[in-house]
C-alpha cells in the first residue's frame, strides 16, 4: 500500500497506534481506504450509483452498504410520502446510523428523512396541506401485523396546557397519539382547572417539527426497531419561490436517497439550501455534543455525533478512529439499549404486532448481551430482560414491563457509557476536542 496517499498512511500509523493501547481492532486496509477515498471527495457533489438507483453526498456515500437496501426500502414503503402531481413532491432518504450501514454494524434506529415539497398559492393552503397528507398517512399506517404508530409530531402548544398528568409549555413541539390524531384533537386544561382543546387544523397554522414514528417487525430476522419519517417541508410559491415552513431547509450531509426519481425534486431543493450550510450543521452537531456531555449524559451518542463532525470538517484522522469503535463488538449494546424502548413502545401503544414477535425480539436481546458481555454485567442485564420477557407474557402487564425496561436500559447505558468514555478520551486529539465542552476536573 506504500503508492497510497503518504499522509493517509501516517495518519493510519497514529490510528493504530491509540487502537492498540485502547484495545480496539483496526481493519488496516479498510481505514487507510477510507482516509484515502476521503482526501479525493471533498468538493460537496452528489454521487450517484448507477446500478441501484440510490444517491447522496459523496461523504455520506462512502459510509454507505447496499446489503441492507431492500430492508430499509421495504420500510420505507411503510413511512413515505407519496408524489401528488401538481401538489405535493417527495424525496425519500434514510439518514443516521441507517445511512452509515457500512461502519455502524450495530444501528439503533430505522431513521428516514423526507423532503416534502407543496405547490400551493399560499402558505396557508400549504399548510393545510400538509395537515391533509400527514393525517391521511398517520391514519392510513396506524397499525398492521407489522408495525404499529407510536406517535407524530406536528404542531406547537400555543399556550401552556396540562394533558394527562404532563404540563406542556407553550412553543414546545406536539406529540400526537394515534387515539388523538383518529379523533382531531387534544383534549386538556389550563392550570386553573378549566378545559383545553388543540385541534389538528389549529396545529397546522405553525407546524414546526414534523415528525412520524413507528415500530416495526422483521419476522424473517425476529427483530424490532424504531422507524422515524423526520419531514423537510416546504412551499412552492406561483412564481417558483421555495419558502422552508419551519423557517430552515436542511442541508444534505447525512442523507442517502433511496430513487433515482427523486433527483429533480432533490436538485431544486438543493439549490436553495444556504451557503452556510455546513457551518450551521455542524454548529447544530456541536449542541448535540454539549447535550449529550453534560445534560443527558450519552458517549455513544456524543460518539455518534463527533463522527459526522470530524468527516465533514477535515479531521480524518479522528473520525477513521471513531469508525472502527462502531464495528466493535460490545457496541451492539447501543443498539440493545435501543431496542429495549421499541418493545416497550410497541407494548404500551396496545401494538397489533403480534405478541410472539414482540417476545422473540426479547429473546434476540438477551442472546446479544450474553455474546457481549460476561460475568456480573450480563447476570444483571439479562436478569432484567428475562423479567421483560416474563411481563410480555403476561396480559396487561405494561407498568412491570415498563419498569423492567427501564432497568434494563439504565444498566445497558451505563456500560454503553464506559466503553465509549474509555475510548474517546484515550485518543488525545478527541480527549481534547471534549474538553473544548468539559473542562477537566481541577
Amino acid at each position: 500500500m506504500s503508492d497510497l496517499n503518504p499522509k493517509a498512511q501516517a495518519e493510519l500509523e497514529r490510528i493504530l497506534e491509540s487502537a492498540r493501547r485502547l484495545g480496539v481492532e483496526v481493519n488496516e486496509a479498510d481505514a487507510l481506504q477510507w482516509l484515502t477515498n476521503m482526501a479525493a471527495v471533498q468538493d460537496g457533489s452528489i454521487t450517484m450509483d448507477e446500478r441501484s438507483g440510490v444517491f447522496g453526498h459523496n461523504v455520506s456515500m462512502l459510509d454507505f452498504s447496499q446489503d441492507e437496501l431492500e430492508y430499509f426500502r421495504r420500510i420505507g414503503r411503510l413511512v413515505e410520502f407519496t408524489d401528488i402531481p401538481g401538489q405535493v413532491e417527495t424525496a425519500l432518504a434514510l439518514s443516521g446510523s441507517a445511512a452509515q450501514s457500512k461502519i455502524q454494524s450495530y444501528p439503533g434506529d430505522c431513521d428516514y428523512f423526507e423532503r416534502v415539497n407543496l405547490l400551493a398559492p399560499t402558505r396557508e393552503e400549504a399548510c393545510q396541506l400538509l395537515a391533509r397528507i400527514m393525517r391521511e398517512k398517520a391514519l392510513s399506517a396506524l397499525q398492521g401485523p407489522t408495525y404499529q404508530l407510536i406517535e407524530v409530531k406536528f404542531g406547537s402548544y400555543p399556550e401552556e396546557i396540562i394533558v394527562g398528568d404532563r404540563t406542556c409549555r407553550a412553543g414546545t413541539p406536539i406529540a400526537w397519539k394515534p387515539s388523538q390524531i383518529q379523533a382531531g384533537k387534544i383534549e386538556g386544561f389550563h392550570a386553573d382547572g378549566t378545559p383545553a382543546e388543540i385541534t389538528w387544523e389549529q396545529a397546522a397554522n405553525d407546524p414546526g417539527w414534523c415528525k412520524l414514528d413507528w415500530v416495526v417487525a422483521d419476522p424473517l430476522r425476529k427483530q424490532l426497531a424504531n422507524a422515524s419519517n423526520m419531514l423537510d417541508v416546504t412551499w412552492e410559491q406561483p412564481d417558483g419561490e421555495i419558502i422552508p415552513l419551519d423557517g430552515y431547509l436542511d442541508p444534505y450531509f447525512q442523507e442517502v436517497y433511496l430513487d433515482a426519481g427523486s433527483v429533480p425534486i432533490f436538485s431544486k431543493l438543493a439549490q436553495h439550501v444556504s451557503a452556510n450550510a455546513l457551518d450551521h450543521y455542524v454548529e447544530q452537531l456541536e449542541r448535540e455534543v454539549r447535550k449529550y456531555l453534560t445534560k443527558d449524559i450519552n458517549y455513544g451518542k456524543v460518539a455518534k455525533r463527533m463522527y459526522n463532525i470530524f468527516r465533514l470538517t477535515g479531521r480524518y484522522e479522528e473520525a477513521a478512529f471513531l469508525r472502527e469503535l462502531f464495528d466493535e463488538p460490545a457496541t451492539i449494546l447501543y443498539q440493545v439499549w435501543s431496542l429495549i424502548r421499541t418493545i416497550d413502545d410497541a407494548y404500551s401503544a396496545g401494538s397489533s404486532i403480534p405478541q410472539g414477535e414482540l417476545i422473540a425480539a426479547a429473546d434476540r436481546l438477551i442472546l446479544d448481551v450474553i455474546k457481549a458481555l460476561e460475568g456480573d454485567q450480563e447476570a444483571q442485564i439479562v436478569r432484567h430482560l428475562l423479567r421483560l420477557r416474563d411481563a410480555l407474557s403476561r396480559p396487561e402487564a405494561g407498568i412491570s414491563l415498563t419498569a423492567e425496561a427501564e432497568a434494563a436500559r439504565a444498566e445497558v447505558i451505563n456500560i454503553v457509557n464506559n466503553f465509549f468514555y474509555d475510548r474517546l478520551v484515550g485518543m488525545p486529539a478527541i480527549r481534547t476536542y471534549i474538553e473544548g465542552f468539559v473542562p477537566p476536573a481541577v
